[in-house]
């Protein structure tokens, strides 16, 4: 049996690409890290409670965030931030749980600080018809001066998993739901195939964004880190 390749990801200090695995070993040692972080010590920020998420899809743990997120924050600004990177289509519900569906709620007002612990793990659940669930599992913290006057900083995340075209094989760009759920293939285009291609009676198909949301409900991107 063939080993699926790990997934990989981008240090957003240095640029270093590394396993997901090895990405939280890195970030403790990462040089570019550790001065921006001696940068914000020497500021007139508060010392607070910062908190290192492991974010992941569910069931796709292609898709991985590392976060730091400030002691002080709600975990409506970690809503927000999810939905804002990865998830947000049409405006839908969302709640944080311990245990996942029918787990214990957690409210989006608590504080970070009131809510963490090492080795925890929360799930979000985004959207309770066309449900997209992620993991967020709190590595660890530290007490300092935060890197930024946001709530949360992006310290890595992963490249975007590799995609073949469903007709040659090519890397694909596009995904059309026509053929995932009439045809029930891959639904994965290159950009030659996407020229002409007939179904449309899903919508047109939609550029391949770098979010385990891809071909759920509405959403089309941009994955893009709000800041």
């Amino acid at each position: 049996m063939t080993r699926r390749p790990q997934s990989r990801g981008i240090c957003t200090y240095c640029g270093v690409e590394l396993s997901k695995a090895g990405m939280s070993k890195h970030l403790d040692i990462c040089p570019r890290r550790l001065e921006i972080t001696q940068q914000a010590e020497a500021s007139d920020r508060p010392v607070e409670r910062l908190w290192h998420l492991r974010v992941q899809d569910a069931y796709d743990k292609d898709f991985w965030l590392d976060l730091e997120m400030r002691g002080p924050a709600t975990l409506t600004k970690l809503d927000q931030y999810l939905r804002d990177i990865w998830l947000e289509c049409c405006g839908h519900l969302s709640e944080f749980t311990i245990g996942g569906w029918g787990g214990t709620t957690i409210g989006k007002s608590r504080k970070a600080d009131t809510v963490f612990v090492p080795g925890l793990v929360l799930r979000h659940l985004y959207d309770f018809g066309t449900t997209s669930e992620t993991d967020i599992r709190v590595v660890g913290g530290r007490a300092g001066k935060s890197t930024t006057t946001h709530p949360l900083a992006l310290m890595a995340r992963n490249i975007q998993p590799a995609a073949e075209c469903e007709e040659c094989g090519q890397p694909a760009e596009w995904l059309c739901m026509e053929c995932v759920y009439e045809e029930e293939k891959s639904g994965l285009l290159c950009a030659g195939h996407i020229e002409g291609h007939p179904h449309e009676n899903y919508g047109e198909p939609s550029r391949l964004v770098n979010s385990p949301r891809m071909g759920m409900c509405g959403y089309d991107g941009p994955a893009d880190p709000p800041y």
